[in-house]
C-alpha cells in the first residue's frame, strides 16, 4: 500500500509543479484575476418581490462623478465664509485721491561738483516741476468730509477726489494733524455714502480685517488679512503712534484708505507698510478709528487739534540701560529743552531722567508725549525725575510742577 502511494506521488508531482508554474505566469500577465467576486454572503439581498439573481459587476475603480456647485445659503454655518456684504457696505465710502505739488529741483542735479566752475550761476539755480501722486481716503460723513493721511496731501497745490461710482470733485483742505498723520478734506458732492464707524478698542488679535484702497493706481482694490497686533509704536511714522498691525496687503496708494472689520465698519485708516526691499512681507499698519474719531471731531469743531505742550524732546532709555543704572523700566531721558518753554521756566534740564507723570510710571517717550498732549492748556503736570551725573549712581530725585500750554503747530516730535 505504501509503495503504491509513493508511486502515485512521484507521478503527480511533475504535474502539480507544472500547474503552479502556469498559475504564476497567468497572475503575472493578468493580475486582475486575483480580484475575487463577492460571495453569496457579500451580495446584497434581493428586495421583497424581486427574484434573486447574480450580483451586479463591481467596477475596479469608481466612475468620475460631476460635483454640483453648493449654494452658500444651504451650507452649514461656518462652512463657507464670504466678506462680500462687508465690502458692499463699506467700499462705496472709500475714494481715490489724486494730488499735484510743485517741486523745486536743481538744474544741474547729478553732476559732479567739480564741474560747478564751468556753469557759473546756472549751477545753483532751480527749476519747478509738477509732481503727481495718488492715495486713498474715506468719506467720513454725508456732509462731504473725507479723512486721509496727512502725508498723502502734504504740500499739495491741487487735490481731487474720485468716488467709486465714477464721480470726481476738487477737494479743499479743512485741517490736518501732523502728529497723527491725519487730514480732513471737503468735497462738494451730494448723496455721499458715509462709512459706518466701528470700535478699534474691541479688536482682538486674530480678528479678520479688510484693507480697501487704490494701490498702484489700479482702482479700488480689497485685500484680506487679520489683526496681527494692536498698540504698535516706536515706528517713527508719526509723533503719537498707536497702530493696528495687520497682514492685509497694503501697497503704494493704499495710504489713507479704510481698514474695516467683517461687518464692514471702519476700524482704522491704512497708513504705513514696512519696506519690502528689506525682505519683509505682510506687515502693515493702520491708525485706530478711536483715535481718528477724536482728531477729526476736533478739526471739524476747532479747525485744529489742541494738545498740551511743555517744550521738551524726550528719548526712551533702553531696557538694559535703565536696569544697569537703576532706573525703572520705561524711564525717559530729556535730550533737549526749548528755550522759553514751560519746562525751561520750571528748571527742567537736558540729561534729567523722567520716571513718572502725576505719580504714575511711564512706558517710554511715546507714553510721556501722549500723557502731556492729553492735558488742556492751563492744566498742570507733575514730573518725577532723577538728576545727577549722566548714568551714575549719585543721582537725586526731584519733583517739578509744570503748567501746560497749547502745543505749537511747528512743535513736531516734542511734548
Amino acid at each position: 500500500m505504501l509503495d503504491r502511494l509513493m508511486r502515485w506521488l512521484r507521478w503527480a508531482s511533475p504535474w502539480a509543479a507544472l500547474g503552479l508554474a502556469a498559475a504564476l505566469v497567468a497572475v503575472v500577465l493578468r493580475p486582475e484575476l486575483l480580484e475575487r467576486s463577492p460571495t453569496a454572503r457579500e451580495r446584497p439581498a434581493a428586495s421583497p418581490g424581486q427574484p434573486a439573481g447574480p450580483a451586479p459587476a463591481v467596477p475596479s475603480s469608481p466612475p468620475h462623478v460631476a460635483e454640483l456647485p453648493v449654494d452658500p445659503r444651504s451650507a452649514r454655518d461656518g462652512a463657507l465664509v464670504s466678506y462680500a456684504d462687508a465690502v458692499e457696505r463699506s467700499a462705496p465710502a472709500v475714494v481715490n485721491i489724486y494730488t499735484e505739488r510743485l517741486v523745486r529741483v536743481p538744474r544741474m542735479r547729478n553732476l559732479p561738483r567739480e564741474l560747478a566752475p564751468f556753469f557759473g550761476d546756472l549751477w545753483s539755480s532751480y527749476r519747478e516741476r509738477v509732481e503727481r501722486s495718488l492715495g486713498s481716503g474715506v468719506i467720513y460723513d454725508g456732509a462731504g468730509h473725507v479723512v486721509t493721511n496727512f502725508h498723502v496731501i502734504a504740500e499739495a497745490t491741487q487735490i481731487s477726489v474720485q468716488l467709486r461710482d465714477g464721480r470726481e470733485a476738487p477737494a479743499e483742505l479743512v485741517g490736518s494733524d501732523r502728529d497723527t498723520d491725519l487730514a480732513v478734506l471737503k468735497i462738494g458732492l451730494g448723496d455721499l455714502p458715509g462709512i459706518a464707524l466701528g470700535r478699534s478698542d474691541r479688536l482682538r488679535v486674530g480678528d479678520p480685517v479688510l484693507a480697501i484702497g487704490n494701490p498702484m493706481g489700479l482702482g479700488q482694490t480689497v485685500t484680506q488679512g487679520i489683526v496681527s497686533a494692536t498698540g504698535r509704536g516706536r515706528l517713527g511714522v508719526s509723533t503719537f503712534e498707536n497702530f493696528i498691525q495687520t497682514d492685509a496687503a497694503i501697497n503704494f496708494g493704499n495710504s489713507g484708505g479704510a481698514l474695516v472689520d467683517s461687518q464692514g465698519e471702519l476700524v482704522g485708516i491704512n497708513t504705513a507698510v514696512i519696506a519690502r526691499n528689506a525682505g519683509i512681507e505682510g506687515i502693515g499698519f493702520a491708525i485706530p478709528v478711536d483715535l481718528v474719531r477724536g482728531v477729526v471731531d476736533a478739526i471739524l469743531r476747532d479747525g485744529r487739534v489742541v494738545r498740551g505742550w511743555i517744550g521738551i524732546r524726550p528719548q526712551s532709555l533702553k531696557t538694559e540701560e535703565a536696569r544697569q543704572f537703576g532706573y525703572p523700566d520705561g524711564s525717559v531721558i530729556v535730550t533737549a529743552v526749548y528755550r522759553g518753554a514751560p519746562a525751561a521756566v520750571e528748571g527742567l534740564r537736558p540729561g534729567d531722567v523722567i520716571t513718572a507723570v502725576n505719580g504714575d510710571a511711564i512706558i517710554g517717550a511715546e507714553d510721556l508725549l501722549a500723557r502731556i498732549a492729553a492735558l488742556a492748556p492751563g492744566d498742570a503736570v507733575r514730573l518725577t525725575l532723577r538728576r545727577g551725573p549722566p548714568f551714575q549712581a549719585q543721582t537725586t530725585e526731584h519733583s517739578l510742577r509744570i503748567t501746560v500750554i497749547e502745543r505749537p503747530a511747528e512743535a513736531a516730535a516734542t511734548s
